[in-house]
């Protein structure tokens, strides 16, 4: 199977290392495991240090399941599978539902697989870009036109990466009906979830709201856990059957160290949710200060997860920007252009506070050089 380069990969596998002032994390500070046993209560000697180190509970453990199913309304311990990270359950999705000739409809700016695995099948991919003007909320219109009789698959992100929208729960319903209606799978990738910054801290879970409706979780971003490499798929049990199958091929089990801190965890969200907010919080205080200063950058602050996407007004492409940007000042940010959104930067703003004051404080005076 030909892919096409992932850009965003790339990029930061080549440059953040050496950042001063790393704004491309898409992560909330993670958690030590000391600071989670903390949060967790747990401080006796852990049971986990007389386990065997075997393949441990191939689909999860009982305990990790029953922990994710807590975060749905309607999904059962038969309708959730443990996968290595997000990043291994979107790709098990795809594996398992796309067939050579089939169509997709992606929801633009989003991960890159979400539109590069489906090619590399050999499926037809169709990409509907949100729009600024509608603070990047799905324009339902636009999504029923690019339907067609041979469309299989929907693909959305919600709340988005990189622009941070958070899709109303209303307008989720109504992009089931429109599914429903073209007998249509929805995957809807979930790893912000949680993470509002309005309403409530979860929405809807697209696999809650339809039959066909395939969520995607990870111990990464909610729950500042990306070096336990979890992530799970919540899905009717005949799809979650066949990811199973695919999963034998690439994964037999996550680990069982990973399994185990990501119970906890889980058990304990609620502990997390309260730390990781405030970081949230502040960050995007300074965030919004910021942007009420720089004459030369505009966005729509986000209503959820922990990125925003700048649009800068200078005529520069975007890798050129970030690349020369970060000989000069030591800043990082990722360049639209991995996004397909040129002219445009993202930024995570859920980082160590300073250094975001700093970093955005160098890219307002760099942008006054050029």
């Amino acid at each position: 199977m030909r892919i096409d380069t992932f850009k965003i990969e790339e990029w930061m596998n080549r440059y953040c290392p050496s950042a001063k002032y790393d704004l491309t994390t898409t992560c909330i500070e993670p958690l030590t495991i000391r600071e989670l046993m903390t949060l967790s209560g747990i401080m006796k000697p852990l049971e986990i240090f007389d386990t065997k180190l075997t393949y441990g509970d191939i689909h999860g453990s009982v305990r990790l399941k029953t922990a994710i199913k807590s975060l749905y309304k309607n999904q059962d311990l038969k309708n959730i599978t443990v996968t290595h990270g997000a990043i291994g359950a979107n790709q098990l999705i795809f594996e398992s539902v796309l067939d050579k000739g089939d169509e997709v409809i992606t929801l633009l700016p989003v991960y890159q697989q979400h539109y590069s695995i489906p090619k590399a099948l050999g499926a037809n991919v169709k990409q509907v870009f949100l729009r600024e003007e509608n603070r990047w909320q799905p324009n339902l219109n636009e999504i029923e036109k690019a339907i067609s009789y041979q469309t299989k698959l929907l693909c959305l992100n919600n709340p988005n990466n990189p622009t941070g929208a958070v899709i109303p729960d209303e307008t989720l319903k109504h992009i089931v009906e429109i599914a429903s209606k073209h007998n249509m799978w929805i995957l809807s990738d979930e790893v912000y979830r949680g993470l509002n910054l309005v309403g409530e801290p979860y929405s809807e879970s697209i696999a809650d709201l339809y039959e066909k409706g395939i969520s995607v979780g990870s111990m990464s971003k909610t729950y500042s856990l990306p070096g336990l490499r979890v992530g799970w798929v919540a899905a009717r049990e005949d799809l979650i059957n066949e990811i199973n199958k695919h999963r034998e091929y690439n994964t037999i089990s996550v680990s069982i160290l990973d399994d185990y801190y990501s119970a906890i965890a889980l058990e304990n969200r609620n502990k997390i949710a309260l730390r990781n907010f405030e970081i949230m919080k502040t960050g995007l205080s300074v965030l919004s200060d910021w942007l009420n200063d720089e004459i030369y950058v505009k966005a729509n602050l986000p209503q959820g997860g922990t990125t925003a996407l700048l649009r800068y007004k200078k005529d520069v492409p975007s890798k050129t920007l970030c690349r020369n940007l970060q000989e000069k000042t030591g800043v990082a940010l990722l360049p639209g252009e991995t996004m397909e959104m040129e002219g445009t930067v993202r930024i995570g703003f859920c980082t160590e506070p300073d250094t975001l004051r700093k970093g955005l404080n160098e890219f307002s005076k760099y942008l006054r050089t050029i």
